[in-house]
């Protein structure tokens, strides 16, 4: 069966070649020289479209005048890379799929290599779609071919390793990267003297992926190897940025001390290398206020804060505004903790920072969301529905996630705060739709805007759309949680209270917002706690 020719749309020559396209394919010694001139114009930086050009009709020429070596699947690669340039990555995967086809019947090295290339390359085009199931079983397809060519234990082998270790940390597959992390570890210990570059390289991925696993202890034991490593050979960055990593594992075993001591190592480094005025030194001194802050230290965390907030207000030349602006919101919650008035003025620099860069609606309607959880735990209901009202406002008009509905929700919470029920209702209706889109009915915080909603129900005498409500809550959390549990008591107690108050005559008064406000005051403090969370994630929070 004669095998099908490459199907790509050829460019036209261009005007100052006087030569033909049949008679550029008819001569085999142009494939070479072609492929030669798609190379040196993506080295000098010229049209891509150029270049893609002379490497399609290279592959056309290749596969014209077919060879034992590997010109066509080196072709076919160069083809796919440059429509990867290009943003064309749909273009790129039948390319890279015909690359493999080439050269699939023979087992001399060099197209074992080209094969191998080619699962790489194709790996990599579909990360980039974010089809990372495929990426992955490319890779591991590369590893297998490539494996049978040299030897399990060659380092060429451990640095594929090591890249499907990545790819399963990007796909949250943590179990299968440790597997092939440790196998890129044992190959680098055997290859290479004790405590290299390479060791100390891989024991950072592992403590990356224990600390997923949640095995901190591990994590720690592998970033103490690491900073070693790097010491002994002079690589001062690389030794601040694990114990950045020391620190931060240490704050999550709530060993503050030990953090503390790690994240001045750090600051000591990069005053030392970077300067006293860079960005990475403002990060540690944010680190560490917020862990005076949870040892209760406020003046010291203010005295850290404060000292970020100065590199912030004058960042180093090359710093983007999405790098200043979530600097300012993370030391303007260290001044929030403290109970500290600047927190609001920091916010609203962040807020023009991303004005000024063009970093779009949602990011500055995440910060004036953190802005107005602010004002609500203040008290400040009316400054803080003004300011979640303008959040939306931002918003509204384009994509919206599950964050604006979380937004919504807190402004339904002010808005009860200020008797402004049928107004509530209106926002916790509209943040209900937007979850149950986003999360499902079954996920805890629509369960929680549910109640909001039937909550509000409650107060405006609308006790049977409240019972309705509540009765699907009920069912979820029994489904869930089980009958025992103290969340579903709660529901079952409130929804028998309203059974009570609807058996009684048509002319009854609806509960008070006074008793409303009580009995919701814990599950509001639940819902502001929780937005706080979320309203980071929302504003470029690192």
């Amino acid at each position: 069966m004669a095998t099908p020719h490459l199907r790509i749309q050829v460019p036209p020559i261009d005007d100052d070649h006087k030569t033909t396209t049949s008679q550029w394919l008819d001569n085999p010694d142009h494939g070479p020289y072609l492929l030669k001139l798609a190379r040196d114009t993506i080295i000098s930086g010229e049209s891509p479209t150029k270049a893609l050009d002379y490497a399609v009709r290279a592959a056309k020429s290749f596969e014209r005048f077919p060879s034992p070596g590997v010109e066509l699947p080196m072709s076919l690669h160069m083809v796919a890379a440059i429509y990867c340039r290009l943003g064309q990555f749909d273009e790129a995967i039948p390319v890279l799929e015909r690359s493999i086809k080439v050269v699939e019947r023979r087992n001399e090295p060099d197209h074992a290599l080209a094969k191998y290339s080619g699962y790489m390359q194709l790996g990599d085009t579909y990360s980039m779609l974010g089809q990372l199931d495929r990426s992955i079983s490319c890779y591991e397809a590369g590893l297998m071919i490539q494996t049978h060519a040299l030897s399990d234990s060659d380092p060429k082998v451990a640095e594929t390793c090591r890249y499907l270790a990545e790819a399963h940390v990007q796909a949250m597959q943590f179990e299968e990267a440790k597997k092939y992390c440790k196998k890129t570890l044992d190959i680098h210990k055997q290859h290479s003297p004790p405590a290299s570059p390479q060791e100390a390289t891989d024991r950072r991925l592992m403590a990356l992926i224990c600390e997923a696993l949640g095995d901190s202890e591990s994590a720690l034991e592998h970033l103490v190897l690491a900073s070693m490593a790097m010491i002994a050979h002079g690589h001062d960055a690389e030794v601040a940025a694990i114990d950045v990593s020391i620190g931060n594992i240490y704050a999550t075993l709530c060993r503050f001390d030990e953090a503390i001591f790690a994240y001045q190592k750090a600051l000591t480094i990069f005053n030392s290398t970077k300067g006293d005025s860079h960005l990475s030194v403002a990060s540690l001194f944010i680190r560490l206020a917020e862990l005076y802050n949870r040892t209760g230290k406020t003046r010291e965390a203010k005295s850290y804060a404060d000292n970020a907030l100065r590199i912030y207000l004058k960042p180093p030349e090359g710093s983007t505004d999405e790098e200043v602006s979530s600097g300012l919101v993370e030391i303007a919650a260290v001044y929030e903790a403290g109970n500290e008035a600047e927190a609001f003025g920091v916010l609203q620099r962040a807020v023009k920072v991303v004005e000024r860069g063009g970093g779009g609606r949602a990011a500055a309607a995440g910060i004036e969301a953190q802005m107005g959880v602010m004002f609500y735990m203040m008290g400040k209901y009316g400054e803080a529905r003004r300011v979640f009202e303008r959040a939306i406002g931002r918003v509204r008009g384009g994509k919206k996630g599950a964050l604006f509905g979380v937004v919504l929700n807190q402004m339904g919470l002010a808005c009860v705060q200020l008797y402004k029920i049928e107004e509530a209702v209106r926002v916790f209706q509209e943040a209900r739709v937007v979850l149950v889109e986003h999360y499902g009915v079954y996920h805890s915080d629509t369960l929680a805007v549910s109640s909001n909603l039937a909550a509000a129900y409650d107060a405006m005498g609308r006790v049977e759309e409240a019972i309705e409500i509540l009765e699907d809550i009920l069912k979820v959390r029994e489904e869930m949680l089980g009958t025992a549990n103290p969340e579903v008591d709660e529901e079952r107690r409130r929804l028998e209270e309203l059974l009570k108050e609807a058996g009684r005559a048509p002319n009854k008064k609806a509960k008070s917002l006074q008793n409303l406000l009580a009995s919701q005051s814990l599950r509001m403090k639940k819902q502001v706690a929780a937005t706080k969370i979320w309203s980071g994630g929302f504003s470029f929070r690192a």
